[in-house]
């Protein structure tokens, strides 16, 4: 199972920071998104792309976690020469990040 069958989710960018918003679709994923999609797997989903930290804040009244990447737009906007400088399709790959077969909820 992949995240998106769970969650979607939203970017904005600050300079060479991305924050990435997974917004569970029924409020009873949540606690499964709040077990398995933690900061450390979030790096490693992102490696090669993201150069610093990544920090996980928790959003349980709305179903959602947030993630900081710094490092990880190339510069920022104005200093990179990828496609997508904003790193809106860093949402997609987010969604991409497996989970397991089957966990309670």
């Amino acid at each position: 199972m992949i995240l998106r069958e769970l969650a979607h989710a939203r970017t904005g960018d600050k300079g060479d920071i991305s924050c990435i918003s997974v917004i569970a679709y029924d409020a009873a994923d949540y606690p499964r998104l709040e077990r398995e999609v933690t900061a450390e797997r979030v790096r490693a989903h992102f490696a090669g792309i993201v150069r610093g930290e990544v920090r996980r804040y928790l959003l349980p009244n709305i179903g959602a976690l947030n993630f900081v990447l710094e490092g990880a737009l190339g510069g920022g906007v104005t200093r990179t020469l990828a496609l997508d400088a904003h790193g809106k399709c860093l949402a997609s790959r987010m969604l991409e990040l497996e989970l397991a077969a089957a966990g309670p909820a």
